[in-house]
């Protein structure tokens, strides 16, 4: 009976660890809803149906942030079916499946030019990341972590793409990184997406940013291996990884 008791207790612990991690559901623009890939759906259906991100394996992290999984998640990187047409200096909202606040930490948006499209680029090499959009841990604010904000915000997330980046296709990548078991090498929980985007109307920048993989280094101690309750207590200070975010973003103006 007491074994009983356990293995009960045990997969009510599993289930709320596994409720509380979370997948790109919805990209909306302009007052539309363009569907993600759907998670335990989608991978069931005979025909690939007309999704505009990037397939992902399911609702858990990636679990090698050294490896290429981390540039688009674990689910091949393989190209969407659909484009998202934007103009620079649009609005993109970002709608999740759920995410649970105890899962803290920082939320980070970078793009990705594809070259020479989205069908034939992957963004596994290579510096073609940029930080576009990037909420941390500021103490002074009710709601500190980005991704607590997030989850105040409907599990949502929206950011600005840059008014003078050039014109093309992109990949926007979109992350939550949970700190929740941080402490430990390997353990922080990295939750990126790649939604493919063609913006017209913009300028002629073309920066450089990071490498992903390679951006992520598993001993970074400012900003994946730490512990939460230090940084929370105010014991250490947290410096989000992936470097600064580009001088030609929009400041993000989300409310929490």
């Amino acid at each position: 009976m007491v074994q009983l008791l356990q293995v009960a207790s045990l997969g009510v612990a599993l289930s709320g660890l596994v409720n509380a991690h979370g997948y790109l559901k919805n990209v909306e623009h302009n007052g539309k809803l363009y569907p993600a890939w759907q998670v335990g759906q989608d991978e069931y259906l005979p025909t690939v149906p007309t999704r505009y991100v990037r397939r992902v394996k399911d609702v858990g992290p990636v679990m090698d942030f050294t490896s290429k999984d981390i540039t688009c998640n674990q689910g091949g990187n393989i190209p969407a079916t659909g484009i998202i047409d934007v103009r620079a200096g649009d609005k993109i909202k970002l709608i999740w499946d759920q995410w649970g606040s105890s899962h803290s930490g920082p939320v980070m948006n970078y793009l990705a030019k594809c070259t020479p499209d989205c069908q034939s680029f992957k963004g596994d090499s290579g510096p073609v990341w940029v930080k576009i959009d990037q909420v941390a841990y500021d103490p002074t604010k009710q709601v500190p972590w980005g991704s607590d904000c997030l989850a105040r915000n409907g599990a949502s997330w929206t950011v600005t793409i840059p008014p003078t980046i050039s014109d093309g296709e992109y990949l926007l990548r979109h992350e939550i990184l949970g700190l929740h078991v941080a402490g430990t090498r390997m353990g922080a929980q990295f939750y990126p997406s790649c939604t493919q985007l063609r913006v017209t109307g913009g300028g002629n920048q073309n920066p450089t940013g990071v490498a992903l993989p390679g951006a992520y280094n598993p001993d970074d101690k400012e900003g994946i291996l730490t512990e939460l309750w230090r940084i929370q207590q105010g014991q250490k200070n947290y410096t989000a990884p992936g470097g600064r975010v580009w001088s030609g973003a929009v400041p993000n103006t989300m409310k929490c």
